[in-house]
């Protein structure tokens, strides 16, 4: 096998290595053996390109036509001529399966179904990626930044994932990476010769000379091996990537860290309307009011005009006694009360349910605790799955009076949770200003507000009307008067901010089933969401807008002497009837009804954990896009040092002969042109031209070299005086000495000999000088040389020169122009 078809193999082989990241979040995985066939297709068709040989950009021209036209055959068939020949039609059909795709990344917990949008996402994102490998490895030939797409398909995989078995992933696709980059090594080796093994031991027992493959698998094989474990020893890093907890939300044990803004309402739609009434929870409680214990989970406080979603918050280890809710006053009447809850195996949440406020909890395992919300939050892949723990919360009970009475809030908390978008429809503000005109206070508008959307606003609980969505589904389920919590929820919330009124929403559980043994069954049609709303004195504050859903707060009933609004009932919870396994129904509720709550099922939550569906694809996209590119920009200097000693080592025979005045300055290039020193060539002797460009252009890599290591080039020197002082400040020995100065020879022989002589061996002996250096440089030297080359400068040099060449040749051209006489001007 060629060289070129080996490094095609790897390239090929990594990517799907990389791509294997992607297996845990689709299940069934079949996507991949597809993605596999038409990726050996596509190498194949690169191979034969550049057998041919083809131009590069034609290559990669027909790499993806063949891609094209293999993606229509497997997605858009139907829809293009012959079945293979992509049309308007096809690209139609192309783009309602993006669509489809990214809403069904959106909809469903990992591992998430197989859907046609989500295959053409994930053999697409192969597709791309594996000719952009190819690309850059195979027709560039240059494979250490081929990685940096591997690097994105990685992060993309593992941004997604639970985290679970991460490093496994990262160890796979490294391993690709390293193949591919030694495949590379192995290809540049042999233009010099047969690859060797190495040289035997000598007699007196010293080890000979390693072979570079087997130096660079070794090298390889540290590196791979530094990068899963020295983060172990490494707290600041998460625990490193063999940690089996890795992937959480925090940084560690120590507490710290933050919560992302992850929606925990997505995917409700398809649990809406499930066949059977699951128990999630199980509990046992002190309390004999069960009307009030909701099982809050997360609460909703960044409003966007389009959804709620949690906010972006710090967390820190649990603390033995929570403090004091936010607001909270000491003359505000309440009772502690202790709850044990016990998670079924089939109930994984991020979230912990929870009574709220929460005064302590006691449970095992990874939990961070975010203090605003007062929630905790699974760390490093905890969730609830059978979890048992117990709570010790507060049953807050104010009056109508105190709540009336409130002071106004802290500005820093009525600015942050009044907030409202310029998106939201004037609708949601107006209304909100009519249904509470004559209220005397910000309490008598959140009853109104309530009894609003819960009794005389003619608002029906259904579970299958369709909304929409964006900043007008608020204003259209104003209009049409039919939704579920979610809804109502989000509408109070919204109208309270737009009133001054400090707003959020609550999701959790409403007041699950009473059982004959004493405990209490929360099943997957309790699932509920509610607005909360801020009173300074008395806190957070649940309200319930929802038609017959959950129970109506007894302290909003209105106790002020004089007040227009009208008692509320209080919906109670019918006990003996098992939830009804019907779907619900949108037929009117008579006011009976609605008290009796007779008119619907409750809205389950999504099973499968709270990943972060709401974030549209292509925001992580650009992220991992901005991610590599920073990644990019800090390894330039390496990658342009890499290249240039690549092609300055390179052999005379492919080195591009220059023009006839050879100059060092150009060296770089195979040409010759040397920092005023000129030399002559015979016209015609292309052979001669390459082989001086090419010892001037080893010279030049050598005092690179040196430059790197901390020895800075004099061009005032001879070669001679240049390659001693080499010597002197790099400590070297004999035999790196020697190669110093046969380098520098071979410099003078083509700056001053009547007929320049080609050298052979010179990128060896450069090499070995380089090795030299290396041995008696310090960690930080050596590291810097690598990663921040000194010489890397001379890019800057180049583009500041070729910048002023072309100022130069314009202006010239702007002068001759100017300097023509009017006639020639016009003609």
């Amino acid at each position: 096998m060629s060289g070129r078809a080996r490094m095609a193999v790897c390239a090929a082989a990594a990517t799907l290595m990389a791509s294997c990241a992607l297996l845990p979040l689709v299940d069934p995985a079949t996507w991949f053996l597809q993605a596999a066939i038409l990726l050996v297709i596509q190498t194949a068709v690169g191979a034969a390109a550049r057998r041919i040989p083809l131009a590069r950009p034609l290559t990669v021209l027909a790499q993806t036509l063949v891609t094209l036209l293999l993606l229509t055959l497997v997605f858009a068939r139907e829809q293009a001529p012959a079945g293979l020949i992509p049309g308007p039609e096809a690209f139609g059909r192309f783009a309602d399966l993006l669509q489809q795709g990214t809403d069904d990344v959106s909809r469903y917990a990992i591992p998430a179904p197989l859907s046609d949008g989500i295959r053409l996402l994930l053999i697409g994102g192969v597709l791309l990626i594996g000719l952009a490998v190819d690309t850059l490895a195979v027709t560039f030939r240059n494979a250490a930044p081929a990685g940096l797409p591997l690097l994105a398909l990685y992060s993309v995989a593992a941004g997604l994932s639970d985290g679970a078995a991460d490093w496994l992933w990262f160890l796979i696709a490294a391993v690709g990476y390293l193949m591919m980059l030694l495949a590379e090594s192995r290809e540049r080796l042999s233009q010099w010769g047969r690859v060797f093994g190495g040289t035997p031991r000598t007699p007196g027992g010293e080890p000979g000379a390693l072979a570079p493959v087997r130096t660079g698998r070794r090298i390889g094989a540290v590196a791979l091996g530094v990068a899963l474990v020295v983060p172990l020893a490494l707290p600041a890093m998460n625990g490193g990537l063999l940690d089996g907890a890795g992937g959480g939300v925090g940084t560690g044990a120590g507490g710290g860290g933050t919560i992302s803004a992850v929606n925990p309402l997505v995917s409700l739609r398809d649990s809406l309307n499930v066949d059977e009434d699951r128990q999630v929870l199980s509990l046992r409680t002190e309390t004999s009011n069960l009307s009030d214990l909701y099982l809050r989970i997360v609460s909703l406080d960044d409003f966007d005009g389009t959804t709620w979603k949690p906010s972006r918050r710090d967390i820190v280890g649990v603390p033995d006694e929570f403090p004091t809710p936010q607001g909270l006053g000491p003359d505000v009447r309440r009772a502690e009360v202790r709850t044990r809850i016990a998670a079924s195996q089939g109930y994984a949440q991020d979230w912990l349910p929870m009574p709220y406020p929460p005064s302590s909890v006691d449970i095992e395992g990874n939990w961070r605790y975010e203090p605003l919300g007062m929630t905790l939050v699974g760390d490093h892949g905890q969730n609830t799955r059978g979890v048992q723990y117990t709570v010790t919360s507060l049953d807050v009970q104010p009056t109508a009076r105190q709540l009336a009475g409130a002071p106004a809030p802290p500005p820093a908390l009525l600015r942050e949770f009044t907030e409202v978008p310029d998106s939201l429809p004037s609708v949601v503000s107006r209304t909100a200003r009519e249904v509470t005109e004559g209220a005397a206070n910000p309490y008598e508008q959140a009853v109104k507000l309530q009894e609003y959307f819960a009794l005389n606003g003619g608002f029906e609980y259904d579970t299958e009307v369709d909304v929409g969505s964006g900043s007008e589904g608020i204003a259209r389920f104003l209009r049409d008067k039919q939704g579920f919590c979610v809804h109502f929820s989000f509408a109070m919330a919204s109208m309270a901010r737009t009133l001054g009124i400090p707003a959020r929403v609550a999701v959790g559980f409403a007041p699950g089933t009473p059982q004959a043994d004493g405990t209490v069954s929360v099943g997957l049609r309790d699932a509920h969401a509610w607005p909360e709303l801020y009173f300074e004195g008395v806190g957070w504050t649940r309200f319930e807008p929802t038609p017959n859903r959950g129970t109506t707060p007894t302290y909003t009933v209105p106790e002020i002497p004089g007040s227009s609004l009208p008692e509320l009932p209080e919906r109670s919870r019918p006990t003996a009837e098992a939830p009804s396994a019907e779907p619900s129904v949108s037929s009117s509720c008579s006011a009976q009804q609605k008290r009796l709550q007779e008119c619907g099922a409750a809205l389950p939550v999504d099973l499968g954990g709270t990943d972060d569906e709401g974030r549209p694809w292509w925001q992580a996209a650009a992220w991992a896009a901005l991610g590599v590119a920073a990644v990019a920009l800090l390894l330039l200097p390496m990658l342009w040092r890499l290249r240039r000693r690549s092609v300055r080592l390179s052999s005379p025979l492919h080195a591009p002969s220059g023009p006839a005045p050879l100059a060092l300055r150009g060296a770089d290039r195979g040409e010759g042109r040397a920092d005023g020193i000129e030399v002559e060539a015979l016209p015609g002797e292309a052979e001669q031209r390459a082989a001086a460009g090419h010892t001037l252009a080893v010279w030049r890599e050598l005092t690179d070299t040196a430059w790197d290591y901390g020895i800075l080039p004099d061009d005032a020197l001879t070669p001679r005086k240049a390659a001693a002082r080499i010597v002197r400040l790099g400590e070297l020995d004999e035999a790196a000495a020697g190669a110093v100065h046969r380098v520098a020879g071979a410099v003078e022989q083509v700056l001053f000999a009547p007929r320049a002589r080609a050298a052979t061996g010179l990128a060896a002996e450069v090499r070995a000088v380089r090795t030299a250096l290396r041995s008696r440089a310090g960690r930080r030297t050596r590291l810097r040389a690598v990663l921040a080359p000194r010489s890397a400068r001379r890019a800057l040099w180049d583009v500041s020169e070729r910048w002023s060449a072309v100022r130069a040749r314009w202006a010239g051209r702007w002068a001759a122009l100017l300097r023509r006489p009017s006639g020639q001007q016009a003609g």
